[in-house]
Parts: C-alpha cells; sequence; structure tokens
C-alpha cells in the first residue's frame, strides 16, 4: 500500500506528515503512531501550526497529567500552552531524529509556529523564534514564521541567527520571490556571524488546496466553471519554476560554494477540499525533484492507496500551460492580486482564532485540574 509513497521518495520529494498529537506520539490510539508513519510509509518530517495542537488538545486527555502538575504550579496560561506544545515538538524531534541523521540533517525536522498574533510584527516574531529553538533544543527543529511582510525581515533575523526556518502561509508568487530574497539575506548574514551555513536549513511552505477554494467561488460568480481546479497547481508549478531561476543565481551558487543548502519549495495545504477532485491531486501534479510535501494521514493514505502512477517530475514539463492557466484566469476576470491578499489575510486569522482557541481551552483545563 505505500508503493506510490516510496515512488514520491524515490523522485526527490520528502513525504511529511502534517499532524502532531500526543496521541500519535505514544500508542497512535485512534491515529497512526508517527513510528509506524516512519519506519512503513516513508514519511520523513512532521508540520504542526496552531490548528492542529487546538485539535489535539481539545480532542485527547493525554495530556490531563501535564495540565495537572502546571496548575499545580499556578504557571500562567500562556507559559503553560508553551510547555505543552514545545513537549510534543520535542518528543516528535527525538522520534524522527534517525531520519535526520541518516539524511545529514536534511529531513527529520519538526515543525512549531510562533505564535501567529504575532504575524505582523518583526521583532516580537524574532525574539519568539528564538525562545522556541532554546525552549525545544533539538537540531532538527523548524521555525515556522508565516511570510507577511512583517515576516520578511524576521525570516533574515533569524537565519542569520544560525536557526533553521520554515517560512509558512506563502500564497502568491511575489511574496514567494521576496521569502527566497529574505533567505538569502539571512544567509549571507549568518555567514559573516561565523555560523556553518551547512548546519542551517529552511522550507518555504507554498500554501496549494486554499487557491483553489478562493479562485473556484470566484470562477462561480463569474460564469467560468470550466477553469475551476486548475489555479492551484498552476501557481505552484509557477513557484517552482521561480525557486529553479533562484538555484541559477549568482548569490546562490556563492553560497552553495560555501556550504549553504537549497531552500526547498514545500508544499503545504495538500488536502484537497471539494469532493469532485481527486483526494491525490495536490501530490500527483506537484511532483519534482527536491521539494517537499506535507500532507495530512487523510491524504497520505489516500497517496498509498492510489493507483496513479507517479512522474518522475510533473510540473517542470508542465511550466507552459500552467503560464496559459494563469493567463486565462485573467482573461476570465480573476484579480489575482486580490485573492493571494485575501488568502494570506485569512490565514493569519485562522491561526490566530485557533491560537486563542487554545489558550481559552489551556485556561480553562488548568482551572478544572488546579
Amino acid at each position: 500500500m505505500s508503493g506510490n509513497l516510496k515512488a514520491l521518495s524515490d523522485a526527490g520529494v520528502a513525504v511529511w506528515l502534517d499532524d502532531i498529537s500526543r496521541e500519535r506520539l505514544t500508542v497512535g490510539g485512534s491515529h497512526t503512531a508517527l513510528t509506524e508513519l516512519r519506519d512503513n510509509s516513508h514519511v520523513v518530517g512532521v508540520t504542526s501550526n496552531p490548528t492542529i495542537f487546538q485539535q489535539a488538545v481539545s480532542s485527547s486527555d493525554d495530556y490531563d497529567q501535564q495540565l495537572t502538575d502546571l496548575a499545580v504550579r499556578k504557571i500562567s496560561v500562556e507559559e503553560a500552552l508553551r510547555m505543552i506544545t514545545t513537549y510534543d515538538v520535542r518528543w516528535a524531534c527525538d522520534v524522527m531524529r534517525p531520519v535526520f541523521d541518516a539524511t545529514n540533517g536534511l529531513d527529520g525536522r519538526v515543525s512549531i509556529e510562533v505564535d501567529p498574533r504575532l504575524a505582523h510584527v518583526t521583532s516580537p516574531t524574532v525574539a519568539e523564534a528564538k525562545q522556541l529553538w532554546w525552549l525545544v533544543d533539538r537540531p532538527n527543529l523548524f521555525i515556522k514564521i508565516p511570510a507577511t511582510r512583517a515576516g520578511l525581515p524576521a525570516i533574515t533575523a533569524v537565519l542569520a541567527q544560525g536557526i533553521s526556518v520554515n517560512v509558512t502561509l506563502i500564497f502568491s508568487l511575489d511574496r514567494y520571490k521576496d521569502v527566497m530574497d529574505a533567505w538569502l539575506s539571512g544567509l549571507e548574514q549568518a555567514d559573516q556571524n561565523g555560523h556553518d551555513l551547512s548546519k542551517i536549513e529552511s522550507v518555504a511552505s507554498f500554501f496549494v488546496s486554499r487557491v483553489d477554494t478562493e479562485i473556484d467561488k470566484r470562477l462561480d460568480a463569474l460564469g467560468k466553471p470550466e477553469l475551476k481546479g486548475k489555479a492551484a497547481v498552476a501557481n505552484a508549478q509557477l513557484a517552482y519554476e521561480e525557486f529553479q531561476k533562484v538555484m541559477q543565481s549568482a548569490r546562490w551558487v556563492s553560497l552553495k560554494a560555501k556550504g549553504a543548502n537549497p531552500q526547498r519549495p514545500l508544499w503545504a495545504s495538500t488536502g484537497t477540499k471539494n469532493p469532485d477532485y481527486s483526494p491525490t491531486l495536490y501530490v500527483d501534479e506537484l511532483v519534482a525533484p527536491g521539494t517537499v510535501n506535507t500532507m495530512p494521514e487523510k491524504t497520505l493514505q489516500a497517496v498509498a492507496a492510489s493507483s496513479t502512477v507517479i512522474s518522475k517530475d510533473a510540473i517542470t514539463p508542465n511550466l507552459a500551460e500552467a503560464h496559459a492557466t494563469m493567463e486565462a484566469l485573467k482573461a476570465a476576470g480573476v484579480d489575482y492580486d486580490d485573492v493571494v491578499e485575501v488568502l494570506e489575510r485569512e490565514g493569519v486569522e485562522k491561526f490566530s482564532t485557533s491560537w486563542q482557541e487554545l489558550l481559552d481551552g489551556v485556561k480553562s483545563a488548568l482551572e478544572s485540574h488546579g
């Protein structure tokens, strides 16, 4: 059942799980244990976000003992939340450490996100990123920083400290170019600061399914249903084209000579939202060497069970079609700039709402366990 997952890995796509919970870190329960996914399903990394943690803590009693201990100590709600989330991420880092060692630090990575309420302020984002790096204290950690305008200088500053970064909530091609520029600047500063560039990793999380959700809605309003389900793949494929351009730039060639690692494109939000679309759409059409695809377990299982033959490269041969798709969307009246602005704003709001719900849940739990 994992033949296609192996084929993905063989094609140069790192298969990551977009989920974390204490239940998954133990025996698995209603979720497949992370150790089993690592050993049997070619999973080589883990991503988390505020929504994932909110769902994990609110739906499980696995956190009760820690909440009781925190309540007895009269720990503040925000500190308790960080103790809970960093505990899970540290544990996941240890589970994935064999992959980290086997791949010389390329994979075996686990991501934790800065407080999403800081998405539009730079200095607090940098400070929190440094604190999370210190709290988890594992070399295979990624700190997730959103690709907002305020996030861009934070990305540079954090990388300059020698800290590995997962840039999240990227929707637009222009913002992705800004992210890659911020990454290059961070590596250049890290080099000036005396850090070993070979120890710094980064990925750029380009969100996929939400693009179709927003654009399909607009296409229905415009009476252009024939273009539905094409925008997200085309957008991501063109992002890969931009990545390839940067990999040929003089700045990158200079950094590579000093031991730097590429900032791999990571396809995020790859579970299909529309039941009319193949559950493996955002995996099959985005196969390319040197990329990452982080999937919820449902999508991971769909890929494993799929009869689709995994291409070695589903992007490069289809770039002309991707450009034509984006031109057709523009001609149909889809305002791309407005779409990506809406998606970024909603993305930050969604994670901020989940974080607040998580805080509220932890507060209630602390009160009940105190």
